[in-house]
């Protein structure tokens, strides 16, 4: 429930109210007044990357991740590319490293005079994960895990499914641990619904067993998502079958009304999250393992569900966008998609008669 005294001002709106009081601050010392352009610069800079008209507190530590990429990639104006010849350089030089920790102070500076004046509930700073050397250029472009690879995670996730289905041998069993220890079932239902239905971290750590209904022999995923927006999505076969063990042999007892709890009982934080996709990951043989974050393998669902030319509105709707603009981001590069692509070419479908030099240009 959101605080009665939360002021839901836009990034614009935050923007133009921190500057003011950076801007006033110089006139009693506090800061100088080349320091006050640097942070005025940089705000400015976050609303382009952010969105001016978006709510500052929907922002998450994902959105912030993802400005801080942005930024890390942008062009940097002041700096000349190396080539002085008469040919253009196609990209100019990214930014710094000291631009990229100065862009990062200044929104940090930004986000915690919000969270004193009632503008966000909780910094998203503290949520962001992207570390400084990855910012600088060294992360790869390329989120999204590979076929091969998201196979091998669901192949493993799938197995802590089958696994903690199982109940204990016999009940003298010395190896017998009680159900709220048991928490393969549920590490596994995390990372099938992050690699098929591709939720926000924060979504799925909000989930409650209430969310998850069925119709017409179909289970859905109640999903709340950002803007109070909700969307009913549902889960494939395999990931249903995981959900229903859960909650029959997996899931502790608790008062508690959510979805995933930690072995005592109690809600999974956002950070538990990554640990859980690790310790999956262990489990998957290193030729297919690749580390991930859990938006890497909201990457991966947007990537292959469009790969295999699932309808892009459906897609957006999975994900929960509210335009299709947005879904292009999240569509990342795949190894030997061009070459599948042009064996499978829509024009030359349908007349297998043709001889091989048919409309060859000579």
């Amino acid at each position: 429930m959101r605080p009665a005294d939360l002021n839901r001002l836009t990034v614009q709106e935050s923007a133009d109210r921190y500057v003011e009081l950076v801007r006033a601050r110089t006139s009693t010392g506090a800061l100088s007044p080349a320091t006050a352009e640097l942070y005025s610069r940089d705000v400015a800079t976050f609303v382009e990357l952010a969105g001016a008209e978006r709510v500052l507190d929907d922002l998450t530590g994902e959105d912030v991740d993802a400005i801080l990429l942005a930024f890390a990639r942008k062009p940097d104006g002041r700096r000349r590319p190396d080539s002085e010849g008469p040919r253009p350089v196609p990209s100019q030089p990214v930014q710094s490293p000291s631009s990229q920790a100065r862009f990062r102070r200044s929104i940090s500076a930004l986000f915690k005079h919000a969270t004193l004046a009632g503008w966000v509930q909780v910094n998203p700073m503290t949520a962001a994960t992207v570390t400084a050397r990855e910012r600088g250029g060294l992360r790869p472009e390329r989120r999204a895990l590979t076929r091969e690879q998201a196979q091998g995670l669901i192949g493993a996730a799938r197995s802590l499914g089958e696994a903690g289905a199982e109940p204990p041998t016999a009940p003298g069993d010395r190896g017998r641990r009680r159900r709220d220890q048991r928490t393969e079932l549920r590490d596994g239902l995390i990372v099938l619904l992050l690699s098929t239905l591709g939720p926000r971290v924060s979504e799925l750590v909000k989930a409650n067993v209430e969310d998850f209904y069925t119709n017409d022999g179909v289970r859905y995923w109640r999903i709340f998502g950002k803007g109070g927006r909700t969307r009913d999505v549902p889960l494939p076969g395999d990931v249903a079958r995981v959900l229903e063990a859960y909650l029959l042999h997996g899931r502790p007892e608790s008062p508690d009304k959510a979805l995933l709890l930690s072995w005592r009982g109690r809600r999974l934080a956002r950070g538990d999250v990554q640990a859980v996709i690790d310790r999956v990951q262990r489990r998957v043989d290193p030729d297919r393992r690749r580390s991930v974050t859990p938006h890497g393998l909201r990457h991966t669902t947007a990537t292959h569900l469009l790969a295999d030319a699932v309808d892009m509105d459906a897609v957006r709707r999975v994900l929960g966008h509210s335009d299709l603009a947005t879904l292009g981001r999240y569509r990342d590069e795949l190894p030997g998609e061009l070459e599948v692509a042009m064996r499978t070419h829509p024009l030359l479908r349908g007349d297998r008669g043709a001889g091989p030099s048919e409309g060859a240009v000579g």
